[in-house]
C-alpha cells in the first residue's frame, strides 16, 4: 500500500494536480506517523489492516468537516473536503453494501457463538480482522448491538 501511495504522489506531482498531491502527502505523513508509533510500541511497522483503518478514519474526519462546512455555508471548503474524500477512497477496498454487511454480521455472530450484548466485543473483533476498510464499523456496531440486544 505504501508503494502505491508513493507512486500516486509522484504521478500527481508530474500531472501538477495540487489537490491530489497535498491529499496524498497527508495520507503518506499519516502512514509514517502510524509506522513510527508501531515501532515505538515494539512492532516493526503498521500492517495493511491498520493502514486501511487509518484511511477510513481520515475519511470519517473529512466527512464530519464537510458537514460542518456545509452547515456554515462554506461551500468551497465542503467541496474541498469532498475531493479529498474521493482521493482517499481510491486506496480503500470496495465497501460492503448494507445487505453484505448484514450477512457478514450474521456470520460473525454464528462463528463466535455470541448470544448477548456482552459478546459484542468478540463479534466486532472478528469483523475488524476480516473486513478492515470495507465497512463502516460505527454502523456495524449499531447493527450488532441490535441483533444481540
Amino acid at each position: 500500500m505504501r508503494e502505491t501511495i508513493t507512486a500516486a504522489v509522484q504521478a500527481a506531482t508530474k500531472a501538477r494536480d495540487t489537490r491530489r498531491v497535498s491529499t496524498l502527502r497527508l495520507v503518506s505523513a499519516a502512514i509514517k506517523d502510524r509506522d513510527i508509533a508501531a515501532r515505538t510500541a515494539g512492532k516493526t511497522a503498521a500492517t495493511d489492516a491498520e493502514l486501511l483503518e487509518l484511511l477510513a478514519k481520515m475519511i470519517k474526519q473529512r466527512e464530519e468537516s464537510q458537514k460542518i462546512y456545509a452547515d456554515a455555508g462554506r461551500a468551497e471548503l465542503a467541496t474541498q473536503e469532498a475531493e479529498e474524500i474521493a482521493i482517499i477512497r481510491e486506496f480503500l477496498p470496495k465497501q460492503l453494501s448494507d445487505a453484505d454487511m448484514a450477512k457478514a454480521i450474521d456470520e460473525a455472530i454464528a462463528e463466535t457463538g455470541a448470544s448477548s450484548v456482552k459478546d459484542m466485543g468478540k463479534v466486532m473483533a472478528a469483523l475488524k480482522s476480516r473486513y478492515a476498510g470495507q465497512m463502516d464499523f460505527g454502523k456495524a456496531s449499531a447493527a450488532v448491538k441490535a441483533k444481540l440486544g
